[in-house]
């Protein structure tokens, strides 16, 4: 008699958690697909760090961005103090509340409505129930947990009315966020919220060397992968924005095409076809005055000349400045800003924090969409941060440049101690794909001080190694080889009494 064939086991099918997203930048892909759906969330933050905005933030982006209709239940914050926190974003509140896709509830909480005995929440169950059916409400926030509770002092009614407040949430098949605040080593003030939540966010709000650093991290997440770090995230006039805002993944597409620099004698020295490759990151270090802004100038003018937008972003000029400083060597960026296709902006890099500084990089190239990207001095961001936080901030910059494919030109400043070393200052060579030193030099024939350029490296592409006179002349800037018969005798050339005029420019 055959024996009976055995049935074959078949591996436990995993269930795919739903989320729902929130619509906020950076924060459905730290959290990878938004929070946990029609299941409660818990967001902890002391006073300022922003847990209320975020809140509302969530309701707006459903309403709008979702079609899901929300519910807010304050118990400290009355509607009009609600509409006049998101008076200064671009949170249309009021409109919402008045369309009925977002209602406002304000519970108000006396010493006599919180008893100990036969203490419950089936007050705030009926309200909350008729208002969430009033308008169909798919997302729930309740600003704070702690408010109902302020007077309880015995853990096993907190405890048990804690759990039928989240047990009802879910069953009303509500996305819910419960803000609260940390208190001892707890997420929250009594400590029992976090361990009934399906998911924990921290807010902080902290202050390094004078300035000021939002960070968020998920503490935990059950049944989902999500990111574990600290992530940095701002506020601005659009609500929140959680960095990264793109991923920090190696996957830009490569290319062998080239762009212009701007200076045909440069392009020469680029071996093949001549230029910068499309879409890759240059960079241009060297002391006070050797001319990188005119280099990264150079670039931006023959991107516009193309027909391609560039974005300038100047740190230690103004606009009228370099528009000015520019022009007495040949380089005219007014017309191309008239017709649209050069766009500088200058900010000091101490008015707000590296976080800031990328976001308004991101919503710049929204806005603008440029082939060309100029960041004139990336130094200058040294000062904003320790050198982790740099590196961490500039490599997000490089990946969302290079994943746009937009051409960048970085400069960098060395200080004269470090003129002859080619490691630069900010540590960031190894992230770059051109790397281009200039530095002064003495002649021997004439002693005097002139400029040096020299290709330290450039992927993909073959590049003269020799150092070239940089001139900076009234027709522009040209490079010739050290040893030529002019280059070494200067009285044959008249560029040279143009260079001896322009070496004040500072460039």
């Amino acid at each position: 008699m055959p024996t009976p064939l055995k049935k074959k086991l078949s591996a436990p099918r995993r269930n795919h958690l739903d989320k729902c997203p929130t619509g906020i930048k950076g924060f459905d892909q730290v959290t990878e697909g938004g929070l946990p759906k029609n299941r409660t969330t818990l967001i902890s933050g002391g006073a300022g760090s922003g847990k209320t905005l975020l809140g509302l933030d969530f309701l707006i982006k459903g309403a709008t961005a979702y079609k899901e209709p929300g519910v807010f239940m304050s118990f400290e914050e009355t509607a009009n103090e609600l509409y006049q926190d998101v008076a200064s974003l671009n949170m249309d509140l009021s409109g919402l509340v008045s369309r009925k896709k977002i209602l406002l509830e304000h519970v108000i909480l006396e010493r006599k409505d919180v008893h100990e005995i036969n203490f419950n929440l089936e007050g705030i169950f009926v309200r909350l129930e008729h208002a969430i059916d009033s308008i169909g409400a798919k997302r729930v926030v309740l600003d704070s947990i702690e408010s109902p509770f302020a007077g309880i002092t015995d853990s096993g009614i907190l405890r048990i009315e804690i759990k039928r407040l989240f047990r009802w949430l879910k069953e009303k098949k509500v996305t819910s966020i419960v803000t609260g605040e940390p208190n001892q080593g707890n997420y929250t003030r009594h400590g029992m919220e976090e361990y009934i939540s399906d998911c924990i966010i921290l807010l902080d709000n902290r202050v390094n060397e004078q300035i000021a650093i939002r960070r968020m991290r998920v503490i935990k997440y059950r049944g989902s992968n999500h990111g574990t770090n600290e992530y940095p995230f701002v506020i601005d006039s659009d609500g929140l924005s959680v960095i990264p805002i793109t991923s920090a993944g190696l996957d830009q597409p490569g290319t062998n095409k080239k762009v212009s620099t701007g200076i045909p004698s440069l392009d020469k020295m680029f071996k093949g076809k001549p230029g910068y490759t499309r879409g890759s990151t240059v960079l241009a270090s060297g002391t006070a005055g050797t001319g990188k802004t005119s280099l990264a100038a150079s670039f931006a003018v023959e991107s516009c000349k193309r027909g391609e937008k560039c974005l300038f972003l100047s740190y230690e000029e103004s606009s009228g400045q370099l528009i000015q400083n520019m022009s007495s060597i040949g380089i005219h960026l007014e017309p191309w800003i008239k017709k649209g296709l050069l766009r500088i902006e200058s900010t000091r890099p101490s008015f707000f924090g590296l976080e800031m500084h990328l976001l308004e990089l991101y919503k710049s190239i929204e806005v603008f969409k440029p082939k060309a990207v100029v960041i004139d001095p990336l130094t200058s961001l040294i000062g904003e941060g320790d050198e982790r936080q740099i590196r961490s901030m500039i490599t997000r910059m490089i990946d969302l440049l290079k994943s746009r494919g937009i051409t960048t030109f970085f400069t960098s400043l060395v200080s004269s101690a470090a003129q002859n070393d080619t490691s630069g200052e900010i540590g960031v060579s190894s992230l770059i794909d051109t790397w281009i030193v200039v530095r002064e030099l003495e002649e021997d024939t004439s002693r005097k001080r002139i400029r040096g350029l020299f290709i330290v490296k450039s992927r993909g592409t073959g590049h003269e190694s020799d150092v070239y006179k940089l001139i900076l002349s009234d027709d522009g800037i040209n490079l010739l080889p050290m040893d030529t018969p002019a280059g070494r005798d200067p009285k044959k050339r008249s560029d040279e009494k143009k260079l001896a005029g322009n070496l004040g420019v500072g460039k």
